[in-house]
This record gives C-alpha cells, structure tokens and sequence, in this order.
C-alpha cells in the first residue's frame, strides 16, 4: 500500500519525546531523531510493516535493536510516533 506522494508532517507523543531527551542511548536518539524526521516522513509505507492485532492500527520500524511504532494519517498527511523502545519491550505495554 502507497500513500500519498510528498513528505508527511510528524507528531510525536509525550513518551516519545521523553525517550528522546531521556531514556534512549544519546547515539539511539540521534539515529531515530534523523530517521523520525527524514525518511520517515517521506515514504512512512516503505519503511515500516503493518503490525498484527491488537496494534494493527499501527506501523513498526526498525533502527538496530530498537522498534519505531507510528501511526499514519493520509487524509492530514501526519505521521504520528507513537513509542521507541528496545525490541524486547516495545510490544509489551
């Protein structure tokens, strides 16, 4: 599935934003804060997998061990970062 052509706009959640300026490895952060906001943006289908229930409303991408789950809106071209976690915690919440 493709969406729209163009760069979507990025929303992030309060505990992404948290994990970025908190909790993550400073070289982690970078590499997703880069990611989040570049290619990302420009092709969120391309780069990330539909998630299985109970996130199927979700997408998850992948940065070494860590997962990037998002949300996407065509209708607004928004992508929504949801939570960055290790890929050991990430699906458990």
């Amino acid at each position: 599935m493709t969406g729209p052509a163009g760069p979507y706009r990025l929303r992030t959640t309060p505990t992404v934003r948290r994990a970025l300026g908190e909790t993550l490895p400073e070289a982690v952060a970078s590499a997703v804060y880069e990611f989040i906001t570049g290619p990302l943006l420009e092709a969120p289908y391309r780069l990330g997998k539909r998630l299985l229930p109970p996130l199927d409303d979700r997408y998850g991408a992948r940065r070494g061990t860590y997962r990037i789950i998002y949300r996407i809106d065509d209708k607004a071209m928004v992508v929504t970062v949801v939570d960055i976690d290790h890929r050991r915690d990430i699906y458990h919440r």
